[in-house]
């Protein structure tokens, strides 16, 4: 690619970047910096994800006006909560300030086929997630593995009311490949394109973003990803967006 195209990916990308801190040394002067960063002099991020714990202060650093949004995670990391503690969880991230929740699904629970538990979680947190509040559930797909358990994982969590799936929470060995993007956008179009895509863990240099955007483009449309169907889910992709829109531009930091 040459470099107007990546600069064009990286203008795309930072507008629909989930700017991410689940650190468990997160500190609160680690999210006013990460909420002072989400401001670039190229635009805002679409939202910034952090634990549940930082919601009400980072509402107070972005103020009231929802410009960037605030998702936070819960049954996270493992996914292994009973479904009562994370809705109530999820209930209280939502008076706290959050805009959108990502979900972890009981992924584990996937490999010896109980889908059960899943639909159980995903449907009883929709139900604490009134609207405008966004449902992101997150599939773990580098321990799901199997195309076949992919499919059916996004499948389910669609049919139990998520508004996104999200690949990978950032903790396990493998996070997103373009193999598990595949399959996931792909079951997202047979129930006709209807929710979003969420790419997560490990996704660091813009031409790594520009295959996942370009991959939602061939499989859905060309102009499906906004902010309301695709987030970038990551911690460092920003400092490679700004570099690539701050220019000029160097073949070390085109990769960030």
């Amino acid at each position: 690619m040459d470099n107007h195209s990546l600069r064009e990916t990286a203008a795309v990308g930072l507008s629909l970047l989930d700017l991410t801190d689940l650190d468990a040394s997160c500190t609160p002067e680690a999210i006013d910096r990460l909420c002072a960063r989400a401001q670039t002099p190229f635009g805002n991020v679409a939202a910034i994800c952090i634990q549940p714990r930082f919601v009400p202060r980072a509402r107070l650093e972005l103020g009231p006006s929802h410009a960037i949004r605030i998702a936070t995670v819960v049954n996270f990391p493992d996914g292994e909560g009973e479904a009562a503690d994370v809705v109530s969880e999820a209930r209280e991230a939502i008076a706290d300030g959050a805009d959108e929740i990502d979900l972890v699904i009981p992924y584990r629970r996937l490999l010896s086929g109980d889908f059960a538990a899943l639909e159980e979680v995903v449907q009883a947190v929709r139900q604490a997630c009134p609207a405008p509040v966004v449902l992101k559930t997150v599939l773990e797909t580098g321990t799901l593995k199997e195309t076949a358990l992919i499919e059916r994982a996004t499948l389910a969590a669609i049919d139990a009311g998520a508004d996104f799936i999200k690949t990978s929470t950032g903790r396990a060995p493998v996070g997103v490949t373009l193999e598990a993007a595949d399959i996931v956008l792909r079951a997202i179009r047979q129930r006709g394109g209807r929710v979003g895509f969420k790419p997560s863990g490990g996704i660091r240099t813009v031409a790594d973003a520009d295959l996942y955007l370009s991959l939602a483009g061939t499989i859905l449309a060309p102009d499906w990803a906004m902010p309301s169907t695709f987030r970038f889910g990551a911690s460092g992709l920003l400092d490679a967006f700004v570099a690539m829109l701050s220019g000029p531009f160097s073949s070390s930091r085109m990769t960030g």
